[in-house]
């Protein structure tokens, strides 16, 4: 907690990792994933589900490979939450 002027309170207050995929959840958005250690890799797609381990159920989803452009149409997917590095 931070202490500010005349004895006011400011807390800091940090956006849950759940409530940030719940909005993309909510909204429908096109996301991308940065999987673990897979740096010329990402995969793009629509969450439609996801878990308290952060393991994602993603819809509509393409494999995304950076050095070649090359795309490749997965369809859904189930991404577990601990080779997720970057949403």
């Amino acid at each position: 907690m931070m202490h500010c002027g005349q004895g006011q309170r400011v807390q800091k207050v940090m956006v849950q990792p759940i409530n940030f995929i719940f909005r993309y959840l909510q909204s429908r958005s096109q996301i991308q994933v940065r999987p673990y250690e897979q740096v010329t890799m990402r995969i793009e797609g629509c969450i439609t589900g996801f878990d308290e381990y952060t393991n994602l159920i993603l819809g509509d989803t393409k494999e995304i490979h950076s050095e070649t452009k090359s795309r490749k149409q997965l369809g859904w997917i189930v991404l577990k939450g601990d080779n997720i590095t970057l949403l």
